[in-house]
């Protein structure tokens, strides 16, 4: 009954270097780890997440547009308010 159990702990030599894997395996490893966990740090709270890039293409596209305006207007509004 001894044996059975010390064989679970890796009694046998050749066994328990296999368990440790290579160090670019390891490397490739612990980088899918980290974008798996930034991608669900972005992820968290969000609902739906087709509606937040939506959103985000909207804000960059409004951003383009003001810059657009900005150089192609100089940077004056158009329109004046004239009070009598």
């Amino acid at each position: 009954m001894g044996s059975l159990c010390s064989s679970c702990f890796g009694g046998n030599g050749g066994e328990s270097s296999n368990l440790m894997p290579s160090p670019e395996t390891r490397r490739r490893q612990q980088l899918e780890a980290a974008e798996r966990r930034r991608e669900e740090n972005e992820r968290r709270g969000v609902k739906n997440l087709d509606s937040v890039r939506r959103q985000q293409q909207r804000s960059e596209e409004m951003g383009r547009r003001e810059e657009e305006a900005a150089r192609t207007g100089g940077g004056s509004p158009t329109l004046k308010w004239q009070t009598s």
